[in-house]
């Protein structure tokens, strides 16, 4: 077993007798689909691009996941419920979730339906592929409304109730939402 880094908790795992034939790598991440952001439940971590790599084995199947900031606190959640829903669909198998940083998440990991899912819950969702700005910038200028379209928006507050979202207001309808930053 490798060497876990100062504070990195042990991968979770959950074995029983093997029975049962092995899902495989697309049944897997079709099942993570019902696996939501518990800071954001309109969106699934797959939708969320947090899920990486997918490993299944005989008897094994691993999970890497790529958080979308390094202190998330909702990371031990996601981890339980990855391993609750695997086990689901998999009862036999031993599951290892773990956090992963190479490579980094990137807003650009975002699928178009996660950003659908994004506008919906009234958070404004980061720049468009490729576009993605650096995580230190605060302002990222105006961003579209998600309730009216507008651009005649406003930084209220770069730290929002989530370390990955920040506080806008629109003036054009006068709404606060919302935005997810980009990383």
């Amino acid at each position: 077993m490798a060497p876990r880094a100062v504070g990195e908790p042990a991968p979770v795992a959950h074995r029983g007798p093997r029975a049962g034939p092995t899902p495989t790598e697309a049944a897997v991440r079709a099942a993570l689909r019902a696996v939501v952001d518990p800071e954001i439940p309109a969106i699934s971590i797959v939708d969320l691009g947090i899920v990486g790599r997918i490993a299944v084995a005989l008897d094994t199947i691993q999970v890497d996941l790529l958080p979308t900031f390094v202190a998330c606190p909702a990371m031990e959640l996601i981890r339980s419920a990855v391993v609750e829903r695997i086990a689901g669909l998999a009862p036999r198998i031993t599951v290892d979730v773990k956090f992963v940083f190479d490579p980094p998440w990137t807003s650009d990991r975002i699928t178009d339906a996660g950003r659908a899912a994004l506008r919906r819950s009234g958070i404004a969702p980061p720049a468009g592929v490729g576009r993605a700005l650096p995580v230190v910038s605060l302002d990222p200028g105006p961003v579209r409304c998600p309730y009216c379209g507008s651009r005649r928006t406003v930084l209220e507050n770069p730290f929002g109730p989530a370390l990955c979202r920040a506080i806008h207001h629109c003036t054009a309808c006068r709404q606060p939402f919302e935005r997810f930053k980009a990383g």
